[in-house]
């Protein structure tokens, strides 16, 4: 079978958790709860940062994209997911299941740099606090945001685009959504060089970016022993807490997925590992990077305050 022939597959079984058809329901209920909250909590980070002026800083705007992206993963996921946990017949179109392929890599790129980025700003915050907006302007933020997206695309949707391989039989896709690791599987001809790509992609947008994070906070870190005072450096390590926590959780379920030794190797493991990242993270990440932190509950206050004032103006008007 070529590349002629991709469009004579029509659709694949998607198996997600069908192997336990009592979790079904619940997990209906569960994830869409969860995928509320993720779509409540980065709008709201969104939309915050947009409306509220002291809050247009490079942190928050970087955390917009954030939020972007994970509005963007978790409702290219987690609605099919919803889905087939009700339908009788578990499957995925061909084009929906390519087309997710195609933008989980793209996302999960992008989600590297950003959170490389992101690092970068804490480092100029704590090292440079006095130049900090001189250098980290509002050009230089557009640029290092737009980079991100644009550097996420071509390291991994074009690569992909360039190796991508027909599928062949049984066409069961037993994972929760459809993913480049799990369809390699699937490949009909030789996936070696695409496992090539695979691996020096990985390293430049998965290694690259981890390691210079790591770099920044070693950098951080060594700022801030210079510190004198406690207080001082504890108002410098919390300024980094969020994100620090961000990458661990990011990093830390990409390593307990691939770097985990292969005794402890299994596909239902390797589902609830994918919901962690594809549904839980999403929603967890604006909370907590923005939601509880002191300035952005100030925005809420602040905005919540005007949309009063506005709607007590418009009724006494009516009056």
């Amino acid at each position: 079978m070529g590349h002629e022939n991709f469009s004579v597959i029509s659709e694949l079984i998607l198996v997600g958790f069908s192997n336990y058809p009592q979790t079904e329901i619940p997990l209906f209920f569960l994830f869409s709860l969860v995928y509320l909250a993720s779509l409540f909590g980065n709008t709201t980070v969104i939309t915050l940062v947009i409306l509220y002026f002291s809050l247009q800083t490079p942190m928050y705007i970087f955390l917009c994209h954030l939020a972007f992206l994970n509005i963007f993963f978790s409702t290219f996921v987690v609605p099919k997911m919803l889905f087939n946990f009700l339908a009788s017949r578990k499957v995925i179109s061909y084009n929906f299941c390519i087309a997710q392929t195609y933008i989980t890599l793209f996302l999960e790129s992008t989600e590297c740099f950003l959170l490389a980025v992101m690092a970068l700003d804490r480092y100029v915050a704590i090292c440079y606090p006095l130049r900090y907006l001189l250098i980290m302007n509002w050009s230089v933020c557009v640029a290092l945001a737009l980079g991100a997206w644009t550097i996420g695309f071509f390291a991994s949707v074009v690569p992909l685009y360039l190796t991508i391989l027909p599928l062949c039989g049984p066409y069961v896709v037993d994972y929760t959504f459809c993913e480049l690791p799990i369809l390699l599987h699937m490949f009909c001809a030789d996936t070696s060089l695409l496992e090539t790509i695979m691996a020096t992609g990985g390293a430049g947008t998965v290694l690259f970016p981890f390691l210079f994070i790591i770099l920044s906070y070693l950098r951080i870190l060594v700022a801030v022993m210079t510190i004198d005072s406690i207080k001082g450096r504890k108002k410098a390590f919390s300024t980094c807490t969020s994100h620090l926590i961000a990458v661990i959780m990011y990093y830390g379920t990409g390593m307990i997925r691939y770097l985990r030794p292969k005794s402890l190797y299994s596909a239902e493991g390797d589902k609830l590992i994918s919901v962690f990242y594809a549904v839980i993270n999403p929603m967890l990440n604006p909370f907590i990077y923005s939601l509880r932190n002191k300035e952005m509950k100030e925005g809420m206050k602040k905005v919540m305050g005007k949309y009063k004032l506005k709607t007590t103006n418009h009724r006494l008007e009516s009056l």
